[in-house]
């Protein structure tokens, strides 16, 4: 029986996210196929064993029984990714499948720590995982390959300590209001503010910058919130597409995870065939675009007035959680949280063995 690590936590604004969604695949992973050992990193980025329930993960109880399990017995319960100071987390297990959002986990890093360490894992690699975390590096691959996004400009925290002024009428000259004020690196919707006039452009400008030294500005779209969901490696194959109908003004931190389900999810999504056709292969051409690998999200808008179709963004650890748009779109296509969990496993040892051929 294949040992699965089931990594968790991390240091990013996403944590609690991910401990909803790491608890929602240790729910739903086969038993009878795979032993499973939860890792969890702490907010200060510690590293920790833990063999508790799953509820704990997700009410996040879960650092303080590892810690306790820790002092308690440290022969059993110290471990370390690389070098001595402890048993190897490749001693401890076959394969890894990080349930980390955001920095610290989503952009490469881990990835890279994994590939050091010897370890296969689910999803991407370091490269597509590091350009789909960094949404200005992505866009100018995007635009360069002749696929729509919206218009931006890119604004950084230098500029705007130098002179906060000067950088805010360099937006205003470039786009009108209302513009998103989004980090550069960050997901679940962290950090982000729609700005209606200066004094919320100033607001949401701060805000950003608790993320990110590197900050998009982005044209206000009349839309549609589109979503697919990509499988495979080299040949990867799109889910249908979904809806997202939030109970906010836009699909925010709050209408995704905390609204009590308000928020509406439709699939498929009520568009024509064509446009969703079109969706799909858009997704999976970006996706192949930045060498993704294993599964992601690929998030679009479809303009209201042209039906214009604008990609948006690709999750490459989307969210598995109750609420998740990932899992429900396979699901709606007959294939069970289980099954893709087992898919995702399957192609990342086939990423791993490719490189037995180089």
């Amino acid at each position: 029986m294949k040992k699965i690590g089931i990594i968790f936590g991390g240091r990013s604004g996403e944590h609690s996210i991910s401990l909803m969604s790491a608890a929602s695949v240790i729910r739903a992973i086969n038993k009878d196929k795979f032993q499973i050992v939860k890792i969890g990193i702490t907010k200060e980025g510690k590293w920790l064993l833990y063999d508790g329930d799953a509820d704990h993960v997700e009410d996040g109880t879960w650092q303080e029984e590892a810690e306790k399990a820790l002092k308690e017995n440290p022969d059993k319960y110290n471990i370390t990714i690389l070098g001595a100071g402890g048993k190897s987390i490749k001693e401890l297990i076959d394969f890894a499948l990080p349930i980390l959002h955001g920095p610290y986990g989503e952009d490469g890093t881990v990835q890279g720590l994994l590939e050091m360490a010897d370890i296969p894992y689910g999803g991407c690699g370091i490269t597509g995982s590091a350009i789909a975390m960094d949404k200005l590096i992505a866009r100018e691959i995007f635009m360069r390959a002749g696929i729509p996004v919206c218009k931006h400009i890119a604004v950084f925290k230098e500029e705007l300590d130098n002179d906060f002024q000067k950088t805010i009428e360099k937006i205003e000259e470039n786009l009108p209001y209302p513009v998103f004020v989004k980090p550069a690196n960050m997901g679940s919707s962290v950090g982000i503010t729609k700005a209606k006039s200066n004094e919320e452009l100033k607001h949401a400008l701060k805000e950003a910058m608790k993320y990110d030294r590197r900050l998009i500005i982005e044209e206000y779209i009349n839309c549609r919130e589109l979503e697919t969901a990509v499988v495979g490696n080299f040949y990867a194959e799109a889910a249908a597409v979904g809806e997202i109908l939030p109970s906010a003004e836009f699909y925010d931190y709050e209408a995704k995870y905390f609204d009590g389900g308000k928020s509406k999810i439709c699939i498929p999504a009520d568009i024509p065939q064509k446009t969703a056709d079109e969706i799909r292969e858009i997704a999976v051409k970006a996706y192949k675009l930045i060498d993704c690998a294993g599964f992601s999200r690929v998030d679009f808008f479809l303009e209201k007035e042209t039906n214009k179709i604008y990609l948006n963004e690709i999750n490459t650890i989307p969210g598995f959680t109750k609420f998740s748009m990932f899992p429900l779109l396979w699901e709606e296509a007959g294939v069970s949280c289980p099954d893709i969990i087992e898919r995702i496993v399957e192609l990342g040892y086939e990423r791993y063995h490719a490189k037995d051929n180089r």
